[in-house]
């Protein structure tokens, strides 16, 4: 992998269940990007002390910080995405934002782009804006975003999976895959379907969806893979090589 390759933390689980995972972030010379703070299915109603103060210890740390926001696949009204990006900017000085469930196709693409534009506007600083497709979106979003997540899913299917052809127009920075139910002994193999595709930002975990059966993962099962550590966290820290937060 490249230098330039990092992490993206989709998002841990809350910051009072998952001190340690939390507290990891912050160790010098991890290889991050970003990491996602969803505190409620959002930012929540108010602000929480335990989210703010592990917000404030990765951006003291240097690490970027996206506020997690779900689009429902374009169903959620601009309304809605920048009120709760204002409170993500207000109470935890958030860096930028991660649409989840953003939609893919053409005819979304103007809303979406509505969307990236205010989000832009709100902000004291510009806002790094991460699109979480879960698969190759409509070319046109590239040019909106800082960066497009490509691939969100399991390691059955990221193993087989294929780059579209109109991704080689861009360098890899602007791109991000998360996997989960990796095996220990599969990472080298991930590792290069990123190199391949030309993915910068990635997430791989051993964690698995509970009742999916995962694919040899050996990180158990829960309803949110994303929610806690790799049980390789260490392994792949040292695979990727000391790290600069953005």
């Amino acid at each position: 992998m490249s230098t330039s390759t990092g992490l993206g933390v989709p998002g841990y689980a809350h910051p009072l269940v998952a001190r340690a995972e939390w507290a990891a972030l912050t160790d010098p010379g991890t290889p991050l990007h970003w990491v996602v703070l969803d505190v409620a299915d959002g930012p929540g109603d108010r602000p929480d002390p335990h989210c703010l103060e592990a917000a404030g210890r990765l951006r003291n740390a240097g690490v970027r910080v996206l506020g997690r926001i779900d689009t429902a696949y374009g169903a959620r009204g601009l309304g809605e995405v920048i009120s709760a990006a204002h409170r993500y900017l207000d109470w935890y000085l958030a860096d930028g934002f991660l649409l989840d469930r953003c939609p893919a196709g053409r005819e979304e693409l103007p809303e979406i782009r509505r969307t990236v534009t205010t989000l832009r506007m709100i902000g004291h600083s510009e806002p790094h804006v991460v699109l979480g497709h879960g698969t190759h979106p409509h070319p046109g979003y590239a040019e909106y975003a800082d960066q497009l997540v490509t691939f969100s899913g399991p390691w059955s299917d990221y193993r087989w999976s294929q780059v579209a052809e109109w991704t080689a127009g861009h360098p890899p920075e602007k791109f991000c895959h998360l996997v989960h139910g990796v095996p220990r002994g599969h990472l080298d193999e991930a590792l290069r379907i990123a190199r391949w595709q030309g993915a910068a930002t990635i997430w791989f975990t051993d964690r698995t969806v509970r009742g999916d059966g995962g694919d040899g993962g050996d990180g158990g099962d829960l309803r949110d893979p994303w929610a806690a550590m790799p049980g390789y966290w260490d392994e792949i820290v040292s695979r990727l090589g000391p790290g600069v937060s953005e």
